[in-house]
């Protein structure tokens, strides 16, 4: 480089550093301005004695619906009969696919399109041998002052309970709305992926057939984290699902000649499993950042304090570090690819017989833009020993489309979650599990996932795991929540 060209170089540098604060004081959210609502009133003790004796009745579904208690359902649509007696003498209700129940609140304006709250009534079982393991039995109901505990205080009784609270309310203030609402109560979300025994399908399916087009859905999967880093940031992130990984188990196996263990080849059936084992877990499928988990990562750097804000505006320019570094932590990994995780392992029935056919189920949730078939395509490349045999196992189903977030929807959830608390941070983001949500798609096209509850990132954790249990402090915000919400996107206005 010669003299001048290196003087250009210092000159544009100098320039850039020097532009840095400029960009970096520049570099915050955009104020939104959020109409103020009134007050809604919330039965808070009401709400804490239904939820903790909801979670006593244990609804849990079976793979195959035969081996389901429906008994144990019918006592929950008993439950909520008797606890919400409005809602049941002034909504009209279908039950569908044995205990799916699906609510009607006609609105006044027949011609628009109604709007869905969604809910499923199932919860997972607890893993056997981990009983003594709860601080309070999983199925008591136990309510301390300070948490509900048991099955489903957060997935997702706590949220489904909140819903009939806000209908309840909304029926006994007299108010009545526009669109029509439905309140959409899947039997065996927990279980099921999309076939005709899932009680979300067959709900989808009976709009379908009764020419029900949603304006809007609102489900379980997004929630409101604090994120609290001293002297950097202390703000409330609420995530708004706006779509959902795939889902698939596949079978990976070899076969060998067997016999006895006496006699055993240099490399058995497992042995080349092993092989197998490395190959796919070696190639993982390329990390990327989506536009919806940009979105998110620049809202938290425009919330940022000053000093990191100097970090934060430059973020364009650290993508590709960013994405490689984040790509080593699973939890972050997960927001940017199609996951691969061996889970499952099988081989000889007995310690001294050789394995003839060793297989592995190789769990992945697939990212948007990616399919069933795509994973297949990715295993039959990156495993070498070409003698396995791959199976799709049933149950999969491929990713969720991505709903708009320039939607009047996306756009009043924001306001309201505002309005709960103005020191909230409102960003899309990706589902990593599944919900009843995305077997709407033929009926909706703006489908989000948020549930109105305040937990720390360890109670999330506790979902499917041992104390599951709900922060009382968290829970009127959520009824509050709810009402805002059926008030103002029940109206009839358009986008």
């Amino acid at each position: 480089m010669d003299k001048k060209a290196k003087i250009i170089t210092a000159a544009v540098a100098g320039a850039a550093a020097a532009s840095l604060p400029v960009r970096a004081a520049l570099h915050r959210e955009t104020k939104v301005d959020v109409p103020p609502m009134p007050d809604e009133h919330v039965d808070l003790a009401r709400f804490r004695k239904n939820l903790s004796d909801a979670i006593k009745i244990k609804t849990i579904a079976g793979k195959d619906p035969e081996s389901t208690d429906y008994e144990v359902f019918f006592e929950f649509h008993r439950f909520l009969r008797e606890r919400y007696p409005l809602m049941h003498e002034k909504l009209e209700l279908t039950v569908l696919n044995r205990a799916a129940l699906m609510f009607r609140w006609p609105g006044t304006a027949r011609d628009k399109d109604p709007i869905a709250l969604l809910a499923h009534q199932d919860v997972v079982p607890i893993n056997e041998g981990t009983e003594d393991d709860w601080t309070h039995p999983p199925f008591a109901g136990i309510d301390d002052g300070e948490f509900i505990w048991g099955r489903g205080a957060l997935d997702m009784k706590n949220h489904l309970i909140a819903v009939m609270e806000s209908v309840e309310a909304l029926l006994a203030e007299g108010f009545q709305p526009e669109r029509d609402v439905y309140i959409l109560l899947g039997n065996n979300e927990e279980v099921m992926c999309a076939n005709e025994d899932n009680g979300a399908v067959v709900m989808c399916n009976y709009l379908a057939e009764k020419g029900v087009h949603l304006d809007c859905i609102v489900d379980e999967g997004g929630a409101i984290l604090p994120v609290d880093v001293k002297g950097v940031i202390h703000k409330d992130l609420a995530g708004i699902g706006v779509a959902e990984k795939g889902y698939a188990d596949i079978e990976v196996a070899v076969h060998a000649k067997g016999g006895h263990s006496s006699q055993a080849p240099n490399h058995t059936a497992l042995g080349k499993l092993a092989n197998v084992i490395r190959d796919i877990e070696n190639h993982q499928f390329k990390a990327k950042i989506s536009p919806m988990l940009w979105s998110m990562f620049d809202s938290i750097g425009r919330n940022v304090s000053f000093p990191a804000r100097m970090v934060t505006c430059n973020l364009k320019l650290l993508k590709p570090a960013l994405t490689k570094g984040l790509s080593y932590i699973p939890s972050a990994a997960s927001m940017m690819r199609t996951t691969t995780g061996v889970t499952m392992a099988s081989g000889s029935p007995q310690a001294n017989v050789l394995p003839q056919r060793a297989s592995i189920i190789v769990n992945f949730r697939i990212y948007p833009g990616q399919t069933v078939n795509d994973v297949l395509k990715h295993l039959k490349k990156v495993i070498r020993y070409k003698d396995v045999e791959i199976n799709l196992l049933p149950g999969w189903k491929n990713p969720s489309k991505i709903s708009p977030t320039d939607s009047r929807a996306f756009r009043k959830l924001g306001v309201i979650c505002r309005s709960m608390n103005p020191n909230t941070i409102v960003a899309p983001y990706l589902v990593m599990g599944g919900t009843d949500a995305c077997h709407y798609q033929d009926v909706c096209e703006n489908i989000y996932r948020y549930s109105p509850f305040c937990v720390s990132t360890s109670l999330l954790l506790t979902c499917h795991g041992t104390n599951e249990r709900i922060p009382v402090a968290s829970m009127e915000a959520g009824v509050a929540f709810f009402k805002r919400y059926i008030r103002e996107l029940s109206k009839a206005e358009e986008a």
